[in-house]
This record gives structure tokens, sequence and C-alpha cells, in this order.
């Protein structure tokens, strides 16, 4: 995954049951519980701003978080499920797994490129085109990638790159059961503008023929 392991604090909550989530709620937080990882479940509770704006960043449950809870040790954890009001779509409980270093999870691992200044494709003037700037990955918890690379040396106009072609990190597989694409190289705008041209002219003869023919038929 691009970048570091994202931070997040929250604070342990005393109690559970609904009348402490209540409390919670009624303070601005969201309750919430840490399960897995063979250790006892965690009450937690984490401000309901910081949850909301994380929610609204996207791909919140699919990315790897490092929980930090005062006087204790961080730990990996990644979101399984957020309940939300009926009425409202705000949260209001949310649930993390713990992670072990040999846990198996999905993430979005960011793309790089390289050879993009010698690819001949685009010398003559195509155009890159990222389909996919992230690829789901299922990725061990202590060995996440921060990126998978791309490289396009080689690319000519009209050649797409797939996730066959790219050399993947120990352990990483696609979520995808395909070989699906990951970047295009195209032709460059004037050639498919001239191409566009020429076609018009074809049809515009092709349109007129028969018109001289019935013409000549009349005479």
């Amino acid at each position: 995954m691009a970048g570091k392991i994202p931070d997040l604090e929250v604070e342990a909550r005393a109690g559970t049951g609904k009348g402490a989530a209540r409390a919670a709620r009624r303070n601005d937080m969201v309750p919430g519980i840490v399960y897995g990882g063979g250790e006892d479940p965690q009450p937690i509770q984490i401000p309901f701003n910081v949850l909301l704006k994380r929610l609204k960043a996207g791909r919140f449950m699919s990315t790897l978080q490092n929980m930090k809870i005062e006087g204790q040790e961080d730990f990996r954890v990644i979101c399984r499920n957020v309940q939300r009001d009926l009425v409202k779509d705000l949260p209001t409980h949310i649930d993390f797994m713990r992670l072990r270093r040999t846990s198996k999870i999905n993430l979005f691992i960011h793309v790089d490129v390289v050879g993009e200044d010698v690819s001949p494709g685009l010398k003559k003037g195509g155009t890159l085109t990222l389909v996919r700037p992230e690829v789901e990955l299922m990725v061990t918890a202590g060995d996440i990638p921060e990126s998978i690379t791309i490289d396009v040396s080689e690319a000519e106009v009209g050649d797409s790159i797939t996730i066959s072609s790219v050399k993947l990190p120990e352990g990483a597989v696609p979520t995808i059961d395909r070989d699906f694409v990951i970047a295009t190289l195209s032709a460059p705008s004037s050639l498919k503008s001239a191409g566009d041209d020429e076609d018009e002219t074809e049809e515009t003869e092709v349109l007129e023929a028969p018109a001289i023919v019935g013409d000549e038929a009349e005479s």
C-alpha cells in the first residue's frame, strides 16, 4: 500500500452493552469493538467527526490501520463492519478485526509506472491511461507492499498492460480471477482525427456512388 499505514487513535471504552454505547454517543463518540488476533475483545470508542471523515475519504473498510490506544502497544486492524442509523445514514457502531502478521487481507495497492521515458509508443505521441491506479490484492498483513510496478518501456501504441505482466510481491494474489487491464497506450489524438476524416471521405464516396448510377440509368 502506498505510504505508511495510517494511525487511528481511539479510546478504551469502559463497560459494554446498550447503556455504555448510548453514553459514548452522547459524548460524540462512536462505540466499537476490536476482536480477533488471539486476544480478548476490546471495547473502544472513536470521535464521531474523526470516523466520519475517514469514511467519507473512501475505502475505509479495505485500508489497514495502525490502532493506537493510550497505555497499550500499537496493533494493526482492519474494519469489518460499520452499523449506521437507518434514517440519517450516520455511523452508530464499528467493528475492527485485530490482525496477526500472518493474517491474509484484501487491500488496494498503488500502481507505479516505469519506462515512460523510453516507451516507443509514448515517443510517437501515444497517451498512457491508467485504467486502475490501484489494484486490489490479497496480501499478508506483515508484508504489505507499498506499490506494484508496471513497465511500459517496450509498449507500443495500441498495447495494453494486464495484471499477468506484473511481477507481484511474494504471497500477493489478485482478488479478480481474470487477466484484467491495468493500463492502455492509445493513439495520438491527431492520428485519431486523421483516421476519422478518412472514414468520413470513404463514407461520402459510398453514398454518392448509387446516385450516379441511378442518373445514368434514367438517361
